[in-house]
């Protein structure tokens, strides 16, 4: 039996080593039947690649940027990449393994990422973009503390880096949270 030290999630930053594993991570928690298996799948909006190695890589190797990564007994569990954008932080690229979903996980990653942004950059203000039409994604954050701007941007029809769209009112909202 695992004990609880065992499991507890710790937190590094990505190394060009880890490229493979986090491609397939994100993959698993957001793309095709794998998904399916958590509660943040894009399976019925998108089909296609959330991510390749080159674009995860770019994030790894970004001044400005840090992919973190969750291992828990030894094994990458999640990630979420942390950028620095002048007065505030942007969160993206977050991924939890499926399996791994509804357990308490997530809110334990972006609470970390939110107090090492503090910690780090000296930032007051988290931001991320949701697509618009993840009702449920949406809600969890807002019980997070991110509030809806109301302020979208149009999602990149016609660039397969980011899917395949099976609907045709895709958008991305940029939430904010003020951190304390």
């Amino acid at each position: 039996m695992e004990s609880a030290t065992d499991t507890a999630p710790t937190f590094r930053d990505a190394t060009d080593a880890d490229v493979d594993a986090l491609v397939a991570l994100i993959e698993s928690a957001y793309r095709g039947e794998s998904s399916r298996a958590g509660w943040t799948t894009e399976a019925d909006i998108l089909q296609g690649r959330r991510t390749d190695p080159e674009g995860v890589l770019e994030v790894v190797k970004s001044p400005d940027s840090r992919l973190l990564v969750v291992e828990r007994a030894g094994r990458v569990v999640a990630c979420c990449q942390l950028e620095h954008r002048g007065g505030h932080a942007y969160f993206g690229m977050f991924a939890v393994s499926p399996a791994l979903q509804g357990a308490g996980l997530g809110r334990t990653i972006i609470a970390e990422a939110e107090r090492q942004v503090r910690e780090t950059w000296g930032v007051t203000e988290m931001h991320m973009t949701v697509i618009s039409v993840r009702e449920d994604l949406i809600a969890w954050y807002e019980r997070r503390g991110y509030r809806r701007t109301g302020e979208t941007t149009p999602f990149p029809y016609g660039d397969e880096r980011f899917g395949v769209p099976l609907r045709d009112d895709l958008r991305f909202e940029l939430l904010v949270k003020e951190l304390a």
